[in-house]
């Protein structure tokens, strides 16, 4: 009769694995093709309780922050700074709603590692405002009433400053391309399109 064998979990490289130093975290398969439970056993791991030192550039603002390896740029902007403009979504990369800026690209922050994102500049909705008033972006969302139930609509601003960081005067197929990575499950889309294309006049 076989041997019983442990059921092989099949998911794949983890981010945690990722993180992994690769030269000393290689396994050794067996000639036979099965991998020895000593060698797996041995590959170095980051714990999720080992935490890192990492510092953050937001807002402007420099932050110091012990965190996890596995903890999500995202998780850290609203878990650990308390920046909650940015929101939860679909957390794999497919509605934009926590998008931010990073060296003035738009880019998920679900996908993201925090360690990643050392010394980079990054930029949430609360760094667009000028003091207590509303960036020109985020004041012709509000005048052209570019949302409904709003949740996507911190997402689609950043996705907006970002295209007009990069193009101050773009064209409607632009400004439709710019936004294309943000979901608006309400259907907004004219009125974003509007306000985006007034926020680039007021620039």
């Amino acid at each position: 009769m076989a041997k019983n064998k442990k059921p092989h979990r099949g998911k794949g490289v983890t981010r945690r694995e990722f993180m992994t130093n690769v030269s000393a975290g290689a396994v050794a398969v067996a000639a036979a093709g099965t991998l020895g439970a000593k060698d797996a056993e041995a590959t170095a791991v980051i714990k999720p309780e080992d935490m890192v030192t990492i510092d953050l550039q937001i807002n402007q603002r420099r932050h110091r922050l012990l965190v996890e390896p596995r903890w999500s740029l995202l998780f850290v902007i609203r878990e650990k700074l308390g920046l909650t403009a940015t929101k939860f979504g679909c957390e794999r990369g497919e509605c934009g709603s926590c998008t931010v800026l990073v060296n003035d690209v738009p880019l998920y922050a679900c996908m993201m590692l925090a360690m990643e994102a050392q010394d980079l500049k990054i930029t949430t909705l609360e760094g667009l405002m000028q003091g207590e008033a509303l960036g020109p972006v985020q004041k012709a969302f509000l005048e052209q009433d570019a949302y409904q139930c709003g949740y996507c609509t911190s997402g689609q601003i950043m996705a907006a400053e970002g295209l007009l960081r990069k193009q101050p005067h773009p064209s409607i197929e632009e400004i439709q391309t710019g936004v294309s990575g943000n979901l608006c499950r309400c259907g907004a889309y004219p009125h974003i399109f509007k306000a985006i294309a007034q926020a680039a006049k007021a620039r």
